[in-house]
């Protein structure tokens, strides 16, 4: 397979070649008009089954097919000036340009992954508030907002092949670099909230950098390194299609996937799509604790079932809070705040079954353990058993070796062997072992 290297070709391909889908389902592969094959990566979400998203608390709990749509099941097929028309008709600061493999990923939205869009137009309810106001508060286009769409499907616990986690899908470093704690009990990367300002944060750094929110997108994906070289690449030229041959895979087609994103959460009608019905969750509110509180604890006093409290807290790895770390919040429906605080000292003394607590003090075993080995080691550990239980006394001033063994039951000759004194005379303040 041939690749196209220069920008030139790269342009030529985006402006008058055609795009063909792969069967495999994480790749595409665009053709340009010399017959040169570019393969480009889906971004991972992309790939996601719908199954498991609807296996999603919220999916189950809030989320149903619409009963009064009437759309038929058929995308429907337009002419190139009317997708460009549609783009340029999006309320975006972000520049939305059409080329042929933003089309492939239009079709791969409005087609392969219909059923899919559909289910993130119902779950878009549940984040797009918290994504647009973290980046009203950076100043950022709120445009963004649909980057959690092919970075993690709208999945709060999704986590990559490379270990980015949730909506945002922060990789480990990153996420602690824009304060997102993570430990062995919690995970703020699948905090909605959290996550969405340390985005925003890391967004608006991005754009000092680079200037250009396309390569800002680019640079989200493969980090600010990866696009800083492939701009050097292209003798300094600062825009993302210019510099698409030197990106790695995934990044190339990570910017027209964003682009398809914001189409087809636009356009979603005018493809037949249904968004899933949507039956909003109650209203929640937060509590702070200061001690380790166990969901368990928590569902036992509180009419709230357990998956519904980790779906509000999915930053709690092991369906502990961590309050005795540092002062930690529990999200709840907003009617359960009060309940908590009348019942909190219950909750706090309840153990739950098949609960261990970790000990806070423990004491060592200090027991020779019994040898199964020869009679040469059952001696040495008689010998240090021994040693270990010996007993010694200081000689008084007129003490005699018998008075010594009569005091302590035992007799002169064993002092004498185990002190290793061949005559009698002791003197007084020494110390004398008598066994």
């Amino acid at each position: 397979m041939k690749r196209t290297i220069f920008a030139t070709a790269v342009m030529a391909l985006l402006i008058s070649g055609h795009a063909s889908a792969q069967n495999d389902e994480t790749e595409i592969i665009v053709t340009d008009n010399n017959g040169n094959e570019e393969e480009i990566d889906l971004p991972e979400a992309m790939t996601y089954e719908l199954d498991s998203l609807l296996n999603l608390y919220n999916a189950k709990t809030y989320l149903r097919p619409a009963d009064d749509c009437n759309m038929s099941d058929v995308n429907p097929v337009y002419d190139k000036e009317t997708y460009k028309e549609r783009l340029n008709r999006l309320p975006t600061v972000i520049e939305m340009p059409y080329n042929d493999v933003v089309q492939m990923f239009i079709d791969r939205y409005t087609g392969r992954l219909r059923r899919s869009v559909s289910y993130m137009l119902g779950a878009q309810n549940f984040y797009m508030p918290i994504f647009e106001q973290a980046l009203e508060t950076y100043g950022l286009p709120l445009e963004l907002k649909y980057l959690p769409v092919i970075e993690s499907a709208l999945n709060p616990k999704a986590v990559s092949r490379v270990g980015a986690t949730g909506l945002w899908q922060f990789m480990l470093a990153t996420g602690k670099q824009y304060g997102l704690e993570v430990n062995s009990l919690i995970d703020e990367r699948c905090d909605p909230v959290k996550a969405s300002y340390a985005a925003a944060h890391y967004l608006s750094d991005l754009y000092r950098i680079f200037g250009d929110w396309n390569l800002v997108i680019a640079a989200y994906n493969a980090g600010p390194d990866n696009i800083t070289k492939a701009i050097h690449r292209a003798k300094g030229v600062k825009d993302y299609w210019h510099i698409y041959p030197y990106l790695p895979k995934e990044t190339r087609g990570y910017v027209p996937a964003f682009i398809a994103a914001n189409y087809v959460m636009s356009y979603y009608c005018d493809h037949n799509i249904c968004p899933m019905e949507t039956k909003l969750p109650v209203k929640t509110d937060t509590i702070m604790v200061d001690r380790d509180v166990r969901f368990e604890q928590i569902t036992h006093f509180l009419d709230i079932p357990q998956d519904q409290l980790a779906t509000l807290n999915p930053q709690y790895r092991h369906n502990i809070v961590n309050g005795a770390n540092k002062l930690s919040s529990i999200r709840l429906p907003e009617t359960m705040v009060t309940t908590f605080i009348d019942n909190q000292d219950s909750i706090y003394a309840y153990v739950p079954e098949n609960v261990t607590s970790k000990r806070s003090e423990v004491a060592v075993n200090t027991i020779e353990p019994a040898s199964s080995g020869s009679k040469k080691s059952s001696s040495k550990s008689r010998k240090r058993q021994s040693k270990t239980k010996g007993k010694s006394i200081t000689i008084r001033q007129g003490d005699t070796l018998s008075e010594i063994a009569a005091r302590n039951h035992t007799t002169v000759a064993k002092l004498k062997k185990l002190n290793k004194i061949s005559g009698t005379s002791i003197r007084a303040g020494k110390k004398l072992r008598v066994r």
